[in-house]
């Protein structure tokens, strides 16, 4: 008995402190905070840390596929009539990324570098050869130096002369090839014959192969964990020149590439893009797992590209009062050469409907031209992407110029791009086991808890059965005190006779009468 109550007494003592214990680490989280401040040091851009070499050079596969949209009735658009389009694509690229002339500086608190990008071609994932597909489209150097030279009648009646001896109509039609990487146009070329400063060749990608976009310097994140890849400065500046708002005007956020670990749903995620000479930001939509990781999708809301009058903080994106346009739409002409360049979403998603009212053959969808980042958010390691943006050019009358007389205004779509990444099987593994680790060093409180809880279960096993077994030990000295009385102090039974009760030999006679008294 005494055994027992001890090993209740030890049982009822370890289940207390496991119990109070896991509590009071859960309750605390010092395993949690421990496993963050572990990744808060090792998720840093310097030299021999964890992301350090795959930072430098991204080791899953990225894709670049490009879209054209085929003008099917030029004649009749010419003529004031409503453009019909066809897309045609993917021509299929993949992109390599490194980093070059990586440098610490700031005594390690920064690192330079320059992000450079090579494209080489896939045509088993392309639906035609660059080389040989030709495209109707708009005529980019055209538009360009229309606009260019319009504020002047003298040098808009020259051009004007110059394109229909040139045959550089407002349409062209080129290989893909050309479109992407560059031609000579001819019209640029005589052009460039009284101005050196302007190019003769045009291309979408021209010089984008095999090149970078400038010196970006960035914060590595020992100093804070929040300012992991936060871009310092692009090209030495911290602020760009090409808007008309100090906040419209500001660099923010990192470079698209790295993201700060230990991430939030309700933070905004900022992103700086040379390409459309601005930051965007992306708001968290839901949760989504990629090759078994979770991970927090990000997407750009409508308010990123909306109008002055729906997001009155875009205002500074506008060239002048009278260029702003709708929601869904950016011009870039100030960071492109004056070039009626407009950016947007694939087929205008996101857009005001009446600029895909405007052209037959569009059809926005989420699926298909959303652009979206999948973020682990206990790394920060990118998972999944998908970059979507749109090529448009500004078609209208233009002073001068005869052509463009019955002309509608019209955001004409060139071409749009899908800029992809998931994460490779190595990288997925690493990954995996990392978070394998924190999820069971963060969770080592519960386990307290939980053998703490087992304890308390077996406390009250026993608890239970030494109740049951005093209960057992009453009742048996019970039953013993009422059967222990003599046979002889009982009424019911009495021997014959006194002889026959002294008997040896004829044992004993028990009477099942009452005993008579001789005398009667």
């Amino acid at each position: 008995m005494t055994r027992r109550y001890c090993s209740i007494y030890v049982v009822g003592i370890i289940c207390a402190h496991l119990l109070v214990i896991g509590i009071a680490l859960v309750a605390t989280q010092v395993f949690r905070n421990l496993m963050h401040n572990r990744l808060k040091k090792e998720i840093v851009l310097v030299e021999g840390s964890r992301v350090f070499e795959s930072w430098k050079t991204p080791p899953p596969p990225v894709f670049m596929e490009f879209f054209f949209f085929n003008v099917t009735n030029v004649d009749e658009v010419i003529q004031g009539g409503k453009p019909v389009v066809k897309q045609v694509g993917p021509y299929t690229y993949r992109e390599y990324r490194y980093k070059e002339n990586v440098t610490m500086v700031d005594d390690g608190k920064k690192v330079s570098a320059y992000n450079t990008k090579s494209f080489v071609f896939l045509r088993e994932r392309s639906v035609g050869d660059p080389t040989m597909d030709n495209i109707n489209t708009v005529n980019i150097p055209a538009w360009a130096v229309m606009n260019k030279v319009k504020v002047s009648f003298f040098k808009s009646t020259m051009v004007s002369i110059w394109m229909n001896s040139l045959g550089s109509g407002l349409f062209t039609t080129r290989t893909v090839d050309e479109l992407l990487w560059g031609y000579e146009d001819p019209l640029l070329a005589r052009v460039a014959s009284t101005n050196p400063d302007v190019e003769k060749v045009f291309g979408l990608m021209y010089k984008k192969n095999q090149s970078n976009d400038g010196e970006f310097v960035f914060h590595t994140g020992e100093q804070n964990y929040l300012d992991y890849g936060r871009i310092e400065t692009w090209k030495g500046q911290r602020q760009l020149t090409f808007w008309s708002s100090n906040e419209s005007n500001s660099i923010v956020g990192s470079d698209g590439g790295a993201f700060h670990p230990l991430l939030e749903k309700n933070e905004r995620i900022y992103i700086f893009t040379p390409d459309l000479c601005r930051t965007i930001y992306m708001e968290f939509e839901k949760d989504v797992t990629v090759k078994g990781i979770p991970a927090y999708r990000f997407t750009p809301p409508r308010s990123v590209l909306a109008s002055k009058e729906e997001n009155p903080l875009n205002e500074g994106f506008c060239v002048t009062p009278k260029e702003c346009l709708g929601t869904g739409l950016l011009k870039v002409s100030p960071c492109r050469k004056g070039a009626p360049v407009v950016a947007s979403f694939p087929h205008f998603y996101l857009a005001e409907d009446k600029y895909v009212a405007a052209i037959s053959g569009l059809s926005p969808q989420r699926k298909h031209h959303q652009t979206f980042l999948d973020l682990n958010p206990t790394t920060g390691v990118i998972v999944r992407a998908n970059k979507r943006a749109q090529v448009n050019i500004l078609i209208n009358k233009v002073p001068g110029f005869p052509l463009t007389r019955a002309l509608n205004d019209t955001v004409f779509p060139v071409m749009f791009l899908n800029e992809s990444v998931v994460i490779d099987e190595a990288s997925a593994a690493r990954v995996q086991k990392l978070l394998l680790i924190a999820s069971l060093v963060s969770n080592i409180p519960l386990i307290f808890v939980g053998l703490g809880g087992i304890m308390l279960i077996v406390l009250i096993i026993l608890l239970v059965r030494a109740h049951q077994q005093k209960n057992e030990v009453k009742h048996f000295e019970f039953t013993k005190a009422v059967y222990a009385t003599s046979t002889e102090d009982d009424p019911s039974y009495c021997p014959v006779s006194d002889k026959e009760k002294d008997d040896p030999q004829n044992g004993t006679y028990i009477g099942l009468t009452p005993k008579i008294d001789s005398q009667t």
